[in-house]
C-alpha cells in the first residue's frame, strides 16, 4: 500500500495503473475511519481495480466556532484498517499540501449549498466543493464514492461534477448503523455514555416518520411534529433542524409525494449529528 500527501506521486500511481486498463476507484475521507467508511472502501474493491482513499481534514469547511482542532485524528489506526481493507493508496496530505501559497480560489454550488446544513452552516460546502474538486483532479478517478448519511454534499457533488464535466462517475451508498441503528459518524466519539443514549432518538423520530407514511399521512407538518417531540424530550437535545425534501431538488413539499428526503440535524450536548432516511412515496 503506497502511503503519500505528494501530489505528483499520486499522479504517477494512477496514471500507471490506467495504462493496464485498471479501472480507479476513490473515497475521499477526513479519517476516524468506521464501517461506514470501510462499506464504501469494500464497494470500491468490488467494483475496481485500483483503490485510492484520501485522509485530509479539510480546514475550510470548518466554521470559526467549529471543531477542526478537536477533529478526531487517528491516522496509524486508519492506515492499519486500510491496508487489511487491500487500499491500493492512501493520499494524506497536509493543510500545506492542499492550500499552500498565496491560495485564493474556490467552488461554490449556489442552488443546493442555501438548504439544510448550508443554511446553519455557511461556507461550509463551499469548502467542501473546493477540497473535492481538487482531490478529483489530484486523483484522476473513475468513480467516486460517498456515503448517504452526508445526502446533502453527495447531492451538492453530484451537481459539481455535471456542471463542471468531471469525467467521474459518483456512488452513492447506504448509511451504515450501529445494532440499535445510531448512524456511524466519527463525531459519535464525542459523545458520553448519556448522550450516546440520547442520539438514539434521531433515528427513532425518522422511523416513526416513516412508520405514519406507511399509514397514509402524508402531511409533513405532522411529520416533523412528531419527530420534534421524540427528539426533543431528551435532554438537552437541541434541534439544528428537521425537514421533509425533494429528494432531489431539497425544495420543502406541501404534500408528502414522490422521492422524499427526511433529514434533521441535532446537537446532542456539544455534538453535531446528522441523519436520514429517503422514501419513495406514491
Amino acid at each position: 500500500m503506497i502511503v503519500t500527501g505528494n501530489t505528483t506521486r499520486v499522479r504517477n500511481a494512477v496514471k500507471k495503473t490506467k495504462k493496464k486498463a485498471k479501472v480507479v476507484g476513490f473515497i475521499p475521507t477526513m479519517g476516524a475511519l468506521h464501517q461506514g467508511h470501510l462499506s464504501l472502501v469494500r464497494a470500491a474493491k468490488k467494483e475496481c481495480g485500483f483503490v485510492v482513499v484520501s485522509i485530509f481534514i479539510n480546514p475550510l469547511q470548518f466554521g470559526p466556532k467549529e471543531d477542526y482542532k478537536k477533529y478526531p485524528r487517528s491516522f496509524k489506526k486508519d492506515e492499519k484498517l486500510l491496508k487489511e481493507e487491500g487500499v491500493d493508496l492512501v493520499f494524506y496530505p497536509k493543510p500545506s499540501d492542499m492550500y499552500g501559497g498565496k491560495f485564493s480560489t474556490f467552488v461554490n454550488e449556489a442552488d443546493l449549498s442555501h438548504n439544510l446544513c448550508g443554511k446553519v452552516r455557511p461556507g461550509h460546502f463551499k469548502g467542501v466543493c473546493t477540497v473535492v474538486a481538487k482531490l478529483f483532479n489530484i486523483v484522476g478517478a473513475d468513480r467516486a464514492y460517498f456515503g448517504q448519511k452526508d445526502y446533502q454534499q453527495s447531492l451538492i457533488i453530484k451537481r459539481m461534477i455535471e456542471d463542471l464535466d468531471f469525467p467521474i462517475k459518483l456512488r452513492v451508498l447506504p448509511i451504515v448503523r450501529e445494532k440499535d441503528g445510531l448512524a456511524m459518524s466519527s463525531r459519535n466519539a464525542y459523545l458520553s455514555k448519556k448522550e450516546r443514549q440520547n442520539a438514539l432518538s434521531l433515528y427513532k423520530s425518522l422511523l416513526a416518520a416513516k412508520a405514519m407514511i406507511r399509514k397514509g399521512e402524508r402531511d409533513p407538518k405532522k411529520l416533523l411534529s412528531k419527530m420534534k417531540t421524540i427528539v426533543s424530550r431528551e435532554k438537552p437535545n437541541k434541534i439544528d433542524y428537521i425537514k421533509v425534501k425533494d429528494a432531489f431538488t431539497l425544495q420543502d413539499l406541501k404534500r408528502i409525494k414522490g422521492r422524499v428526503l427526511i433529514a434533521l440535524a441535532v446537537c446532542v450536548g456539544k455534538t453535531r449529528l446528522i441523519d436520514n432516511i429517503i422514501l419513495n412515496v406514491k
